[in-house]
């Protein structure tokens, strides 16, 4: 059975990446508009999510911001399509803008390991793309439950001669030693870690647990931060990538200090892109001790 529905899976991805991009647009937003107006647990995860997250808006604004929400989730799923199966540089055409190159390029002549840090947000898939056409990383991911399409983009995620670590303790300690190296790793910063790798910290007006590797690698400046994402431009042309260098309470050999610098990071581009962040994701699936399960 898994074997059908892997291959039912990558033959639904393929047919996907045989549009042009404008179609892929308007399926993505299609798609999304679905999600918010048939029943469906994602739909369901997004409004928790948003009214925890957002106090301050007023109910029709925030389901206003739920079916936004929905729409972009939409349009991640089928670019992904796209980054994974078409060759990287028909991709990297619509990296569109860049911003703040000269920080990631300054980390990189600092003859340190480079730890680049990104988020749920826009889409991160192009990234791996972008980076590695810049230098030859380590990218940090956490295999797909199917077989067939973890092939497939363990396959795809390496065309550009980079390579991947997934989110297992081989994979953990193959990426501590290349920044050990002064090589370049790419981590996800939001995932929810196990409770013995993570702090509770701020986040979006909710406490979050979040993990302590990346600010545990930069600790001290043993390596340098810069935070990377691609955020969807809104004429749906492509993407703007943004280079960001960390901030200085990330390097502090205080855990809490560290991750919470993190934290308030990504929350500032969720709040300049809140539509852009998958609040589909189960952020808040632990809470502090007490406090009542959100799902």
């Amino acid at each position: 059975m898994e074997k059908i529905k892997g291959a039912l899976v990558v033959g639904a991805l393929r047919l996907v990446a045989a549009l042009p991009w404008p179609a892929v647009q308007r399926l993505g937003a299609a798609l999304g508009w679905l999600l918010w107006k048939l029943p469906n647990r994602s739909r369901e995860v997004v409004r928790i999510n948003l009214a925890k997250c957002f106090p301050e808006l007023g109910a029709a604004e925030r389901e206003a911001l739920v079916g936004r929400t929905l729409g972009e989730v939409g349009k991640s799923f089928a670019e992904s399509a796209c980054i994974w199966l078409w060759p990287a540089p028909r991709t990297l055409q619509y990296v569109r803008e860049v911003e703040g190159l000269e920080v990631f390029q300054a980390a990189l002549a600092s003859g340190k390991g480079v730890v680049t840090i990104t988020s749920h947000l826009g889409n991160w898939e192009i990234l791996g793309s972008y980076l590695s056409s810049l230098c030859n990383p380590i990218l940090f991911y956490r295999p797909p439950k199917l077989q067939a399409v973890d092939e497939l983009l363990q396959k795809q995620r390496v065309q550009m001669g980079n390579r991947v670590a997934p989110s297992t303790k081989e994979g953990i300690l193959g990426v501590i030693k290349e920044v050990r190296r002064g090589g370049v790793v790419g981590i996800p910063a939001d995932p929810e870690p196990g409770e013995g790798s993570g702090v509770f910290v701020p986040f979006c007006a909710v406490q979050a647990l979040s993990s302590k590797f990346v600010p545990g690698m930069l600790a001290g400046h043993k390596a340098v931060g810069v935070f990377l994402h691609a955020v969807r431009l809104e004429d749906g042309s492509g993407f703007r990538v943004i280079f960001e260098a960390a901030p200085e309470e990330m390097y502090s050999k205080d855990p809490e200090v560290g991750v919470a610098a993190m934290s308030r990071v990504v929350e500032s581009y969720v709040r300049r892109w809140p539509s852009q962040y998958m609040w589909s994701m189960k952020r808040f699936k632990k809470r502090p001790p007490g406090e009542p399960r959100w799902y």
